[in-house]
């Protein structure tokens, strides 16, 4: 189960970073109009994706290790993203509310399935 969420969200991730860069899409560093991006967030999307792939291809375990971490990781940049509110995350990614709730809930989520699913491949 583990191997199919990291593929779904490789794919996710993959896209919206590639979406960051797309012009009518993301217009004044707003990625759909609702969520702040600039290069180093839609580049940190892209790689948080090609791992997610390359991760759910090594098998379960491997895919589970990466939601956990990735899991930690979307934890802490959502708290970051309380504390700076609207403005760059470690100086380096923009952040809005909505990317703060979306942070949020990614990391439920990762943490839900990196620490929830069977470590073996059903």
């Amino acid at each position: 189960m583990a191997k199919t969420f990291g593929m779904l969200f490789g794919i996710i991730f993959l896209a919206i970073g590639i979406l960051g860069f797309v012009p009518g899409i993301t217009t004044n560093d707003m990625l759909l109009g609702i969520f702040m991006v600039n290069k180093a967030h839609s580049i940190v999307h892209i790689a948080s994706g090609a791992i997610f792939l390359i991760a759910s291809m090594s098998g379960a375990g491997a895919a589970r290790l990466w939601f956990q971490i990735f899991g930690l990781v979307y934890a802490v940049v959502a708290v970051m993203g309380f504390v700076v509110g609207d403005g760059m995350i470690f100086n380096l990614i923009s952040n809005n509310q909505n990317d703060t709730w979306l942070h949020v809930a990614l990391a439920v989520v990762m943490l839900a399935i990196g620490f929830g699913t069977p470590k073996q491949a059903a």
